[in-house]
């Protein structure tokens, strides 16, 4: 008697196979990020000036290739544009540090009185901030013998952030000047004779104009937003203005985070120190510049740039935070940026070599040969 299984037949449906094959793929892709993430976290000291060189080199690309374009050698323009990212780094460090120095002591009072005000109204009762104050107090005499350490601990940060400066500049000047080696090397080595060489370079290019779109558009929504947001609150006469926009400046390469805590502190400064009207007003153009920003400035600046949604933006800026403190934090949207500019490549590459191997609903047999050939 015949069994009705078939023999040799596939033990499982397609759909199990399909799925079991897609597992398979996302856990080889996750081990791999994951080991990748890891190593990146062991050669920090060597992976982090790497990544800064590659913001600074997205960022000054174009003064770059104007260089060139005037027939100017090489090394020449590099060392050009470093000494221009060093003018435009330090200056603007320069600026946001004297302006958040000058108004720092008076915006850091008025977010204490604005504290103070709310607790009175919410706040907990038998809390208040002289309790905090006098805990606080309790705590550094308590552990005021690691004040030492801490202050040891503060110098070698400051230590390695000069040696990371130093380090990412040279980097930076090296991949303006030897950039278009790297790309045509990296193609050369991956090359097996079926284009991958070429893929690779596309996607690797792809990547890179990700990440310097978003470069330059963030400085440049950064400034505007910073601006405007002073402009509104030296209109208002809220104290600290200049240091606020300063705040504002920095807090807008964190997307969505940034913009929240430095348009919170500047409602906060107003509350304190200009009444609940004043506050409302300020939070009027805070908005305003975030409604300017999303409706004009995003679609304008940043049309050409891989554009990502709230959320991914939100997970990213968590998990570098959660990797890397502030600096994950900085680095994980342009990362992720760029990550999305690989896949968006690839996936419009292999789009364009199954149209060109597909012969479409129309395309039938092709004649039959006659008895003659």
């Amino acid at each position: 008697m015949q069994s009705d299984q078939p023999v040799g037949g596939p033990l499982l449906p397609r759909a199990a196979r399909v799925t079991a094959a897609w597992c398979g793929v996302v856990l080889l892709v996750a081990g791999v990020a994951a080991a990748a993430i890891w190593l990146c976290v062991e050669l920090k000291a060597v992976v982090t000036p790497v990544l800064l060189a590659m913001l600074g080199t997205a960022l000054l690309g174009p003064l770059n290739r104007r260089l060139l374009a005037l027939r100017l050698n090489r090394s020449l323009a590099a060392g050009l544009t470093c000494v221009a990212l060093i003018a435009v780094v330090g200056g603007a460090a320069y600026i946001v540090a004297g302006a958040l120095i000058d108004t720092g002591d008076q915006i850091v009072r008025s977010l204490k009185d604005a504290a103070r005000g709310i607790q009175e109204h919410f706040g907990a009762a038998g809390t208040s901030l002289d309790d905090l104050v006098s805990n606080g107090k309790k705590l550094v005499g308590k552990f005021g013998g690691t004040a030492a350490s801490g202050l040891l601990t503060g110098v070698s940060v400051v230590g390695h952030l000069i040696a990371d400066s130093i380090l990412a500049l040279f980097l930076t000047f090296f991949f303006l000047r030897d950039g278009h080696r790297v790309a045509r090397s990296l193609s050369n080595a991956s090359d097996d004779g079926n284009g991958s060489g070429r893929h690779l370079e596309a996607a690797a290019q792809r990547a890179f104009r990700a990440v310097e779109g978003f470069m330059r558009g963030t400085t440049l929504i950064a400034l505007i937003d910073a601006i405007l947001i002073t402009t509104g609150l030296l209109i208002l006469r809220v104290p600290g203005a200049v240091g606020l926009g300063a705040l504002v400046f920095i807090g807008a390469y964190i997307p969505y985070l940034g913009a929240f805590i430095s348009g919170t502190v500047a409602i906060l400064v107003a509350l304190a120190d200009r009444g609940f009207v004043i506050a409302l007003w300020a939070l009027g153009v805070v908005l305003a510049v975030q409604v300017i920003e999303g409706h004009v400035l995003q679609p304008m600046i940043q049309s050409r740039t891989v554009q990502m949604h709230p959320a991914m933006v939100m997970l990213a800026i968590t998990a570098g935070a959660s990797i890397a403190g502030i600096l994950g934090m900085l680095l994980a949207v342009p990362l992720s940026a760029a990550a999305f500019g690989v896949v968006s490549e690839l996936r419009s590459r292999y789009a364009a070599e199954g149209r060109e191997t597909d012969p479409g609903p129309g395309a039938g047999p092709g004649p039959e040969p006659g008895p003659g050939t």
